[in-house]
């Protein structure tokens, strides 16, 4: 039977002896989640876009990337989708982990998020 880790595709990062456990978490769980639902995250974020703002394709780079970060930092709802999206493809353990600071998890997650979605929206 395949688990949710079996979806992930592994990446290489490594970690020091000065790796926090947040940074550790981040690169074995969070990462590879980001990485695993990046299409549906592209997709539901231009959806939201063009509800929001109808002109969101003709927009410049420049303002399509700072639409983006104010609607992930402002936008509380969109952003608590988004973090429930990361947050579905946790395993039992993972989840513990992630309940032991999910304040700092949470920024990471959105902050990864607004990253990668301004490479890739344009």
């Amino acid at each position: 039977m395949i688990n949710k880790i079996d979806l992930r595709e592994p990446l290489n990062i490594l970690n020091s002896e000065a790796t926090t456990p947040q940074e550790v978490f981040q690169n074995q769980t969070l990462r590879p989640v980001l990485k695993l639902q990046n299409d549906l995250y592209g997709s539901l974020f231009t959806s939201y876009a063009i509800r929001q703002n109808a002109d969101f394709n003709a927009l410049s780079a420049a303002k399509k990337n700072s639409f983006i970060e104010q609607s992930l930092q402002k936008d509380s709802v969109l952003k608590n989708i988004f973090i429930g999206m990361t947050i579905g493809m946790f395993t039992l353990q993972e989840l513990e982990v992630y309940h032991s600071d999910s304040k700092v998890f949470n920024k990471r997650i959105i902050t990864m998020l607004i990253e990668r979605l301004k490479s890739q929206i344009k």
